[in-house]
């Protein structure tokens, strides 16, 4: 939800950001007039309120010839303030339901348009080349005995695998390796729920334009299964009030996440790009509002850091507005070069989300107090990021193969797989 005050004192601000998006301005203007009628409508139910309270007072005092005369009174200003009270409350959710249409509003800089309107911010590495024909990286799995999609798709449909031996393995290995990177910057960690209520998925942002694209357990259950543990870690502090003058509060969520792919069809069907189940270590941060911009940088330094360490190829690209999710202000996407495709496939996004989320959840922190005062609760901002995930593994089988189907293990790795050099052919 955004800042109904930025809304109110800066419509113009909204107004700009809906177009970046490729939204409907029109929407700005709802809202507003959503909140003109719900202030004009809590008005009148206040003034009623208090008319109320004096008349039962006046009734109180009266004599007792004339209190029967005042009961017709009574219950007609009892009914006229009961009424008032529906339509502040109709109101209030008709505020709600305008608010929920706009987006969070994108930060200064964002490059306006669509998916393909991002703005490349720097390429690191070099692109690895071969003086044989690269495999892809579902050959080398099934040559490695790493990856199994045919019994995959047996035993739970399409875009589904198993990860043996090695692979599973080389997996573990990652999200391990991810792990001792999220400790030594500071990282609580967390293994999350993967179902959610949803009160916790609508407040992240995630039942909008993408709905159709999460799992959900109907009927008796009414739960929804996470596509990230992002998800379950926003909801972690929901309805609380933060503690943040140590600074930052810092989370690494490693969790299986779900995916419907819905729209997805004919793209990356083959082997372990786009599938519907996956791991992932997840960093979320709650830090105040002005410090947000800042620890946005940290996450991606740190997902860049991982990249380099496993020897890949990459670019950073600032996400357009109109490709960003309804919760991100910003988002930074971070793309390796996959040898086969020739062309740079996302593995890593951070989005800062400033304080859209936590007004949604109710996640607040009470700033530095003045001198004699009591600072008022402000939403804290939230921020999230990749530090590991099984598409990791396409980027890191096909950069690091040999000519025999054999593939290096970067030396980072290898603590993680008991010293291992070299994955070796199976056959």
């Amino acid at each position: 939800m955004i800042d109904l005050a930025l809304l109110r004192d800066n419509p113009e601000i909204v107004r700009r950001s809906q177009a970046a998006r490729g939204n409907d301005q029109g929407t700005v203007d709802i809202a507003l007039e959503a909140d003109r009628s719900r202030r004009a409508a809590l008005a009148a139910f206040e003034e009623l309120r208090a008319e109320q309270n004096a008349f039962g007072k006046q009734v109180a005092k009266a004599p007792k010839e004339e209190k029967a005369a005042l009961v017709a009174q009574v219950k007609d200003l009892a009914e006229r303030v009961k009424q008032a009270q529906q339509a502040a409350n109709e109101s209030a959710e008709t505020l709600a339901a305008a608010l929920g249409r706009i987006e969070n509003v994108v930060v200064d800089g964002v490059p306006a348009g669509g998916e393909a309107d991002f703005v490349e911010l720097r390429r690191v590495g070099e692109v690895p080349t071969f003086d044989f024909e690269p495999r892809d990286h579902l050959e080398l799995g099934e040559i490695l005995g790493a990856i199994d999609m045919e019994r995959g798709a047996k035993v739970s449909g399409a875009r589904f695998y198993f990860l043996r031996g090695i692979g599973a393995r080389l997996e573990i290995a990652l999200m391990n390796l991810a792990l001792d990177k999220a400790l030594q910057n500071d990282f609580i960690p967390l293994i999350t729920p993967t179902l959610v209520r949803p009160e916790i998925m609508q407040g992240t942002g995630f039942l909008g334009e993408h709905a159709d694209e999460v799992y959900h357990l109907d009927k008796d259950d009414d739960l929804y299964l996470v596509g990230t543990s992002e998800v379950a870690l926003a909801g972690y502090h929901k309805d609380e009030i933060l503690d943040l003058g140590e600074g930052a509060l810092r989370y690494a969520g490693w969790s299986t996440c779900y995916r419907r792919e819905a729209g997805s069809h004919g793209k990356d069907t083959r082997g372990i790009i786009r599938v519907h189940q996956f791991n992932k270590l997840e960093m979320f941060v709650y830090t105040k509002p002005e410090d947000a911009e800042a620890e946005h940088l940290r996450l991606v330094a740190l997902q860049e850091e991982m990249l380099t360490s496993l020897g890949l190829a990459y670019r950073v690209i600032d996400v357009a507005a109109g490709d960003l999710g309804s919760s991100a202000a910003r988002k930074y996407d971070i793309e390796a070069w996959v040898p086969t495709q020739g062309a740079f496939r996302e593995l890593t996004s951070t989005s800062n989300c400033t304080t859209y989320q936590a007004r949604r959840l109710d996640i607040r922190h009470r700033p530095e107090a003045h001198e004699g005062q009591t600072a008022k609760t402000q939403p804290v901002a939230t921020l999230n990021g990749t530090l590991a995930t099984t598409r990791w593994i396409v980027a890191l089988l096909e950069t690091h193969q040999q000519a025999d189907g054999s593939v290096r293990v970067p030396e980072v790795l290898r603590p993680y797989l008991g010293g291992l050099e070299v994955l070796e052919p199976t056959a």
